[in-house]
């Protein structure tokens, strides 16, 4: 386990051609930045790095939804769009990196399977952000959870942050990393290159 909070990341974060990397924070912790900001677009052996990120998913159906049309209404279509590109990755040998809010086990546990069944790893990386400035990253996007919801988040990111600080990983997971804000902002790439 890495606890790179505090301090400077390194320039990249490295991991082995055909792993997977879950990325977990908070709703508004910088997840998808991070993610399009960092993530090299090949791995060593010249293959796409599939990115599953289900804000890309949302991105896509609202273009194509009346303005009028609370995100409510769609938002189980949003949820099986997503899971369907995250079975296309995890079919391949790719290289993949996946959005988490930390609040779903069942999907940490489902990628460890098709890690386990490709013959690779699942690695993990916690963005650690205090909820308030994961409100206030909410804010600035235009796109909050409700207090409900991210009381959830809240509370299972709490667990995880706190079993990775201690170096109690989630099942199957080989490696992870901690960072807050000011270390993803160093993070200049993470890249599959083992």
């Amino acid at each position: 386990m890495r606890d790179l909070r505090g301090g400077a990341a390194p320039a990249a974060l490295r991991y082995p051609a055909g792993d997977l990397l879950v990325v977990s924070g908070l709703p508004g912790s910088g997840k998808s930045t991070l993610i399009r900001r960092s993530v090299a677009a090949l791995d060593s052996r010249d293959a796409v790095v599939w990115c599953v990120d289900s804000q890309d998913a949302r991105d896509r159906l609202e273009r194509r939804t009346p303005s009028w049309l609370p995100y409510g209404v769609y938002r189980p279509l949003v949820r099986i769009t997503h899971y369907a590109g995250l079975r296309r990755a995890l079919r391949s040998d790719a290289s993949a990196v996946v959005h988490d809010c930390g609040q779903r086990g069942w999907v940490r546990r489902w990628l460890v399977r098709e890690a386990r069944r490709r013959g690779s790893s699942v690695h993990l990386l916690v963005l650690a952000v205090d909820p308030a400035a994961a409100l206030a990253g909410q804010a600035a996007r235009g796109r909050t959870v409700s207090a409900y919801a991210f009381g959830r988040h809240r509370r299972a990111m709490a667990r995880l942050v706190a079993d990775t600080a201690a170096g109690r990983l989630p099942d199957g997971c080989v490696s992870a990393a901690l960072l807050d804000r000011a270390a993803a902002r160093t993070l200049e790439g993470i890249v599959f290159d083992g």
